[in-house]
């Protein structure tokens, strides 16, 4: 099974951090956020990855070099001009049948064979590692009468939760069709596309740590997290 890893982005919302480092290449402990990712999608049974690097593309390379560290075949793909999370799918020729997607600033201790055997189970075309994120509100939330301006409610500090994409997709291959030929495509919009043509895209809301690294508060978290128990997110 082959894997996509989107590795690109410019980490601006991580800067200084990511003003002489890629994203990807950010540290939890002493490990890159990309060398622990390799190393789950290695252990799942993923034998080639293809990396879509934009920025900083040769720091990137260098560090992957051809993959055999992980036991993967590496096969970069840098983007000239920025072509979204999904329009870079469209240059890998000869991708699995089913195939992984998942975001390069990725932290999550999800089992990678349970989400593909779901989403080969379902006969989906995308299925979508879907956490729950609780969320809380830091301040008193109030409803309010919009006719007489009453306060009919008064909830102090209320938690919340969703569950949310996570950046990390099982895809099959005829989803690829419905990427234009041509410009920047998000996978929201790949998503969106498959839904509108009614072709089955399911959740799989494991009860699975993840984060994302890309704001500071949440690097911070998931470094601490990782360093906690490394052995949580690294297969034995």
């Amino acid at each position: 099974m082959d894997a996509v890893l989107l590795a690109g982005g410019r980490g601006t919302r991580l800067a200084p951090l990511t003003v002489t480092v890629p994203k990807p290449l950010l540290p939890l402990g002493e490990r890159p956020i990309i060398d622990i990712l390799l190393t789950q999608l290695a252990a799942a049974g993923v034998r080639r990855v293809f990396v879509c690097l934009g920025y900083l593309a040769p720091l990137m390379m260098a560090f992957l070099g051809d993959g055999s560290r992980w036991g993967v075949t590496i096969e970069p793909r840098i983007e000239a001009e920025p072509l979204g999370t999904a329009g870079g799918l469209r240059a890998l020729d000869g991708l699995t049948d089913d195939f992984f997607v998942v975001n390069g600033d990725t932290l999550t201790d999800l089992d990678f064979r349970a989400l593909a055997a779901a989403h080969r189970a379902a006969g989906a075309w995308a299925t979508l590692f879907t956490p729950f994120v609780d969320e809380k509100v830091d301040y008193g939330v109030v409803s309010i009468d919009a006719g007489s301006g009453a306060l009919t409610d008064y909830q102090e500090k209320p938690r919340r939760g969703y569950h949310v994409s996570s950046g990390v997709y099982v895809l099959s291959r005829p989803i690829l069709d419905l990427i234009p030929p041509q410009g920047a495509f998000d996978m929201p919009d790949l998503i969106r596309a498959a839904m509108t043509g009614r072709h089955k895209v399911i959740a799989h809301a494991a009860g699975a740590y993840w984060k994302d690294i890309g704001r500071l508060d949440h690097y911070e978290a998931a470094s601490r997290d990782f360093e906690a128990d490394p052995g949580r997110f690294l297969p034995s």
